[in-house]
């Protein structure tokens, strides 16, 4: 079977593909994209049907292309973000090839570089790119048994409410997607239990700024390492119906029903921990803290910016936390379907390389991998805060693709130099 050569194989079509395409082709490195769907593949099919982008249009998106029939202030669907990503591959004349799945990778043999697998047949790769982003296997936590008489379902799953089976719903999970389906579904008509974890709330938009412009200002998007206090502590946004600031006592009041974290099942019955309290003072704490940085911020800088001092009234508390539910008979209930938006974890399996420590997470230092030639671009925190967003994976991309460049020009040397002595 003929092999084909590629010097740089990038793996993913997504937007951490798509700039990864841009950026090595600005600077001349020869390259193929490999998608085994179709062009942001993830966005078209991979969400829920009302999902919008999480930051405003005129944030979240590649220089030189803006979303022109989108406000810069809102948030554009997932079908228009997906077209939005096929345009800049357009514009850039980025060579991906749709239709083709990576099944292995391997390091080549007998010489450098790897041999890649795919549906389509073989090929030999210089460097490879990574590229398939952080949502790659739903997570579901082993707490209710998968014959237990409801409905289990992973946020990665949903796509309406009319989907689901007539009858209650438990969300498990409160960052954005949780929290966004959760509304929905309550918006739809229906019981909703929302359990509700350790979180960190955000203002949407904050003394006529987006949090997205607040943590840019204050520095938050460079932060290079999460705080060990809050890097498992989920956070909840939404740019959903025009983009709102998360508040779960809101809804409480529309009729939703909060818990704690999930802790166990038995004979139809499910548990949750008492920390609904804790949970919910956590979230109104760090949000309160979000606005004491932008006041301070505005008055360091002299900005002429009106005052919120709505933002900071915490509602009263509901019912459902001052007399916590901390057993649910799901079936008493009427509870159908249990969701789980309880993320997300790696599946590189097809990357058959000593680059993973044991817990198969990849090692890397800014997505240059532990194994020479292999590079990693769109995972949380791969060299800061922003990276797995839109913007932050484009200046992701343009320093693995330098590393590349740089690293290109070393091996045609070495190429040049056997040819000299005839080697």
């Amino acid at each position: 079977m003929t092999v084909e050569k590629v010097e740089t194989l990038v793996v993913g079509a997504g937007q951490a593909g798509v700039a990864m395409s841009a950026h090595l082709g600005s600077l001349g490195v020869p390259h193929l994209v490999l998608e085994r769907g179709r062009i942001a593949e993830r966005w078209r099919t991979g969400r829920w049907d009302s999902l919008v982008a999480n930051g405003p249009a005129w944030h979240d998106r590649f220089p030189g292309l803006e979303f022109d029939d989108v406000h810069p202030d809102g948030f554009p669907g997932k079908e228009r973000v997906a077209a939005y990503f096929a345009d800049y591959a357009a514009k850039v004349s980025a060579p991906i090839r749709c239709g083709v799945e990576v099944t292995k990778v391997t390091r080549h043999p007998d010489r450098p570089g790897f041999h890649v697998e795919t549906s389509d047949g073989p090929i030999d790769a210089t460097y490879v790119v990574a590229a398939t982003g952080p949502f790659q296997r739903p997570v579901i936590p082993r707490i209710v048994p998968q014959n237990a008489p409801v409905t289990q379902m992973h946020s990665a799953a949903y796509r309406n409410p009319d989907q689901l089976a007539e009858g209650a719903v438990l969300v498990v999970g409160c960052g954005s997607s949780g929290a966004q389906i959760a509304d929905e579904l309550l918006r739809a008509g229906r019981r909703v239990y929302l359990s509700v974890g350790p979180h960190n709330r955000y203002p949407r938009r904050y003394r006529e700024r987006d949090y997205c412009w607040w943590l840019g200002v204050l520095g938050r998007w460079d932060a290079e390492t999460p705080d060990p206090d809050t890097q498992h502590v989920t956070i909840a946004v939404s740019g959903a119906y025009g983009g709102h600031t998360v508040d779960f006592r809101r809804l409480a009041e529309r009729g939703m029903t909060l818990v704690g974290m999930t802790a166990g099942y038995e004979d139809g019955t499910i548990r949750f921990a008492p920390d609904l309290a804790d949970n919910l003072a956590r979230g109104d704490a760090s949000l309160m803290s979000e606005l004491d940085q932008a006041d301070a911020y505005i008055a360091r800088n002299g900005l002429d910016l009106p005052e919120e001092p709505e933002m900071r009234v915490i509602p009263a508390d509901p019912a459902c936390l001052t007399d916590p539910v901390l057993e649910l008979d799901l079936a008493g209930a009427g509870v159908s379907t249990i969701l789980w938006a309880t993320g997300y974890e790696y599946d590189f399996g097809w990357l058959q390389v000593d680059a993973f420590d044991a817990a198969g997470k990849p090692q890397h230092k800014r997505g240059v991998s532990a194994e020479p030639g292999l590079y990693f671009v769109g995972l949380p925190w791969l060299s800061r805060r922003g990276s797995s967003f839109i913007w932050g994976v484009w200046h992701d991309a343009l320093y693995v693709a330098d590393h590349i460049a740089t690293h290109r020009q070393y091996f045609a040397y070495d190429q040049e130099a056997r040819a000299r002595a005839g080697l």
